[in-house]
């Protein structure tokens, strides 16, 4: 995909506008690294990545039952690249879309966007609340607990995982990496 989109500063200030709970705009944040440490692996562009990951669940807050719905009319009025609305829709196939994520990004997307959640869950009960030394492992011991971080979809994971053509020990890992580069920001920076 090689559109020219939006800068990561005017997808910021959309998402501000739409988004006022700071959880969110943590995730929105752990996502949009995520993305762009994933972008710089796979040899892609990681603003393009990064401003996708960013604006993904730009609709939630004010809309959660009419979740992409609402970000694709928003984007369309926004004037954004069909591409880049695309992308964003399909981090919830199967769930509240059916476009099916077919570009890496969007497999990554698909794939992370829950895999953030339960990482930042697997930070927050370590003694440090640092993910600045969360290991693999840990997040594997927690992922056979169901109770634990249970909104994190682990199915989608496991599904996004397969069709990155990537173990999901590397997936974990990666992401874990991709969210080091915002620890403060989001949070996770520890004691």
């Amino acid at each position: 995909m090689d559109i020219v989109g939006p800068t990561r500063e005017e997808a910021f200030r959309l998402l501000r506008q739409y988004n006022q709970n700071e959880s969110l705009i943590k995730h929105a944040l752990s996502v949009e690294a995520v993305m762009r440490h994933f972008a710089s692996l796979f040899g892609e562009d990681a603003d393009q990545w990064g401003v996708i990951g960013l604006i993904h669940d730009l609709d939630y807050e004010q809309y959660p039952d009419q979740h992409c719905t609402m970000t694709k009319a928003i984007l369309e009025r926004e004037r954004w690249p069909q591409g880049y609305i695309r992308s964003v829709l399909s981090h919830a196939w199967g769930i509240c879309t059916n476009v099916e994520p077919v570009h890496i990004m969007e497999k990554v997307l698909y794939t992370i966007d829950e895999l953030t959640g339960l990482v930042t869950a697997a930070v927050l009960v370590r003694p440090s609340r640092s993910i600045l030394d969360l290991e693999v492992k840990s997040v594997r011991k927690k992922w056979k607990m169901k109770a634990f971080a249970a909104g994190a979809n682990r199915e989608v994971i496991e599904k996004g995982a397969a069709m990155m053509g990537k173990d999901l020990d590397f997936v974990i890992h990666e992401t874990i990496n991709g969210m080091k580069t915002v620890a403060s920001e989001i949070g996770l920076e520890g004691n």
